[in-house]
């Protein structure tokens, strides 16, 4: 009885090593045979596989461990594509070049990794905009999540952003003695015009007390709040009257949004 057992496991296991080899190349093992719990053997089961039958070495070991290199050489595929296209921040979305860390003559200047963006979401910036990762996705989610939609019945929808400051070693306001400003670590983005696909151009000057578009330029202002650190716009002094400007400046407390 227990050399017919002996034998009969072994066709079992060599049907299930079949299966194994027959599976395409990427597919995906629904668990590694190292974390499915262990069938529990009767006593006959291991006097049998105690005997001096040898199973062959493919019985045994499972090639399903094997796949793991093709995954990752997808990613590096992947990854490799993303460089290509001219994606930076390891998003698809954000298209640009990266540049060796910048520093400025003032102290407190400088971006440890600098991106230059040119695209983000597919809409256009008017110029390569210095500035670090963490700015160039905080301004993903704006355009995707408030700008794109607010202009989505407008003119064919947004296409562009006109861009008047980015990275700058400068103080706030460029005034003497002031802070520095968040534009010298490159966490600054300012935007004075939204041009859409029928070249449309709608000003933050004009469109903010505009009876038809002041809507959705406070819509714009009110929407950045919170998803950056601070939102200034023509209301917060006479040095924000003709654009928007965001930032991700670190704060413990609330945003500030004026």
């Amino acid at each position: 009885m227990r050399i017919k057992q002996a034998f009969l496991s072994v066709p079992f296991l060599l049907a299930i090593a079949g299966f194994a080899n027959a599976e395409p190349a990427c597919t995906e093992s629904p668990l590694p045979s190292d974390l499915i719990e262990p069938e529990v053997l009767s006593e006959d089961h291991l006097t049998a596989q105690r005997k001096p039958e040898k199973v062959e070495p493919a019985v045994l070991a499972s090639k399903r461990p094997a796949l793991r290199p093709c995954k990752f050489r997808q990613f590096e595929v992947g990854r490799e594509r993303m460089l290509e296209r001219g994606a930076v921040c390891g998003d698809w979305t954000i298209l640009g070049e990266t540049r060796k860390p910048l520093s400025g003559k003032a102290r407190g200047c400088g971006i440890a990794n600098p991106v230059r963006v040119y695209r983000i979401s597919e809409i256009a910036l008017s110029q390569l905009s210095l500035m670090d990762c963490q700015t160039a996705v905080t301004l993903k989610t704006w355009i995707e999540n408030t700008a794109k939609p607010a202009f989505a019945d407008q003119g064919g929808g947004l296409k562009g952003l006109r861009i008047v400051g980015h990275y700058a070693c400068k103080t706030q306001n460029n005034q003497p003695r002031a802070r520095i400003s968040e534009h010298a670590r490159g966490r600054a983005i300012d935007i004075s015009t939204f041009v859409l696909q029928d070249g449309t151009q709608i000003t933050v000057r004009d469109g903010w007390n505009d009876g038809e578009q002041s809507s959705v330029m406070r819509k714009l202002h009110r929407e950045a709040c919170g998803v950056f650190g601070t939102v200034l716009g023509p209301d917060a002094d006479r040095y924000h009257t003709g654009h928007f400007h965001f930032d991700t400046a670190r704060r413990k407390g609330a945003p500030v949004c004026r």
